[in-house]
């Protein structure tokens, strides 16, 4: 029989301390939903009564399967835990365990909280006894307590025997400054599953030495059953132990996978991309292309002689496979691949050519030299696609542009204020239609210019309606004030489709520029649109 390893997810809590991390309450009942959904055991939502948003997120219960958790702290010293304010607002929040934090580390109770040891330890005891009481599963978090246990381990370990006889259902051990090292949380849990079972302890890192994933995992090793991360890793300075990888390396890997098992079924597993992406979405934050597991890159190949040793057995180069956690394999497209790279990557956009054609040859050399002037195709398929299909003569002239001009003015508008404003000219020829449009506003030159391209396409305006660009990154690519500029530009339609194109120039705006209309080209490619 395999051990179950419970997951205690607390991004809605750790993870909202995340420098420019703001979660609404709509934001936070998403993502306890998708939570819910994936298997977690444990979803924390915040502080009830700390402010008014998570007061509002306690006020239901935003799962269905995992056990909601709200987080506060031990009764204040001075008074009764029947007559603390805080306890009494999680004990009316509609959660179905109550998660306390308190000082573990001697050092941080006589000067932090400016008591006596003794104190400190009959407000954990009276704090849990009372939520026991009131039906709630009782958790502690010992805050400090790795550093705490290196420095007095008799009153480290009397704070956890304390919250344990008290009727907690875990201990959880905190590395808080996320200095431990994985040897040392081995041998600390070890010892401390000699005072409280193992099944009833768990472990919360953080990752400011790099090493929150192996601390957790070593964790289990010596005896943990209950794991605490966050989506992405997100928390404050370095950040949480990553739950997506921690889920990945416990259901995948066989040292964990044959000897624990976890909430996250065979089938939800491949959702671990499409969860972790949708959260970086909903912060506006771009993902984590080097993320193990999800990261767009995580299965992607560059070099040729590893790319063909890819194609004939994926297990050359791929740790696990990437389809299991809802991800996918590149074989980039580079100025260090050859034929194998470009033939793989060519069917993956939807392109097929055959390896003795000709073709192939000036596809390879036409990308060497455009990455050569600054082009990425990387991250960049559907100019990717535009380049190839326009090599092998298949991107009908749907419109030429004859010029287009940008101009940027600052000036003082009605109010008095000083504001910067911008306005674009494009004129377009659609067949034998000339069409010229404008556009104006104060959200810049690219968004004028975008406005103007796509105010008036003729015969094919119907079909870019729905197109909106989402993204726009700037990359220099040789430095200087002559400095060759790079632009993504990353678009999407009505349909919810999402693709990306690149320009380069010196000029910004030019680089910009070639990239809007990839990005139309494209769309048109994809409807079916005939010049």
């Amino acid at each position: 029989m395999s051990a179950r390893v419970h997951l205690f997810d607390t991004t809605l809590r750790d993870g909202a301390q995340t420098t420019g991390v703001d979660f609404s309450l709509d934001d936070k009942r998403a993502v306890a939903a998708m939570l819910d959904k994936l298997g977690i055991d444990y979803v924390e939502g915040g502080y009830p009564g700390a402010n008014p948003l998570d007061t509002a997120f306690f006020e239901q219960k935003p799962t269905r399967q995992a056990k909601f958790a709200a987080f506060g702290m031990t009764k204040r010293a001075g008074r009764s835990a029947a007559n603390d304010p805080g306890i009494a607002a999680l004990l009316e929040a509609k959660a179905d365990a109550i998660v306390f934090v308190a000082k573990s580390w001697d050092y941080h109770v006589h000067v932090a909280l400016e008591i006596s040891l003794e104190e400190n330890l009959a407000g954990i005891a009276e704090s849990v006894a009372a939520a026991k009481a009131a039906g709630r599963e009782v958790m502690l978090d010992c805050e400090h307590f790795f550093d705490g246990y290196k420095a007095n381990p008799d009153y480290a370990l009397a704070c956890a025997r304390t919250a344990y006889e008290a009727g907690a259902r875990w201990i959880v051990l905190c590395d808080t400054n996320g200095g431990t090292l994985p040897d040392e949380i081995g041998a600390i849990v070890a010892a401390v599953a000699k005072v409280v079972p193992g099944e009833n302890l768990g472990i919360h890192a953080h990752d400011d030495c790099g090493c929150a994933v192996a601390n957790s995992l070593a964790a289990v090793e010596a005896g943990a059953r209950q794991v605490q991360g966050t989506l992405n890793g997100l928390g404050e300075r370095c950040g949480n132990a990553n739950l997506v990888t921690l889920i990945g390396t416990l259901k995948l890997k066989d040292r964990y996978r044959e000897r624990f098992s976890i909430g996250v079924a065979d089938d939800r597993l491949g959702e671990l991309t499409h969860v972790s992406r949708a959260l970086d979405e909903m912060l506006n934050r771009a993902p984590n292309r080097h993320a193990p597991f999800v990261g767009s890159s995580a299965f992607a190949t560059k070099a040729g002689i590893h790319a063909s040793a890819v194609l004939k057995d994926p297990r050359t180069y791929e740790h696990v496979a990437p389809e299991a956690v809802g991800n996918s394999r590149k074989v980039l497209v580079s100025n260090q691949g050859g034929k194998s790279n470009l033939l793989a990557e060519l069917e993956r956009v939807g392109v097929t050519i055959a390896r003795d054609d000709p073709r192939l040859s000036r596809v390879l050399e036409e990308l060497k030299d455009k990455e050569a002037q600054g082009y990425a195709f990387e991250g960049a398929d559907a100019s990717f696609y535009l380049l190839v299909r326009r090599i092998l003569g298949e991107v009908p002239e749907f419109f030429g542009v004859e010029r287009f001009a940008v101009n940027v003015e600052r000036r003082h508008n009605a109010l008095g204020e000083l504001v910067t404003f911008s306005e674009a000219i494009v004129k377009v020829k659609v067949g034998e239609e000339v069409l010229i449009s404008a556009a104006e506003g104060d959200s810049g030159p690219v968004n004028a210019l975008d406005i103007a391209l796509r105010k008036d396409l003729g015969r094919y305006q119907s079909l870019i309606e729905g197109l909106r660009l989402v993204d726009y990154k700037v990359r220099i690519f040789q430095g200087g004030t002559d400095a060759v500029t790079r632009v993504l530009i990353e678009s999407a339609d009505e349909k919810g489709e999402r693709w990306t194109t690149v320009g380069v120039s010196a000029n910004i705006i030019d680089a910009s520029f070639q990239a809007l209309t990839d990005s139309i080209v494209y769309k048109l490619m994809r409807e079916g649109a005939t010049a």
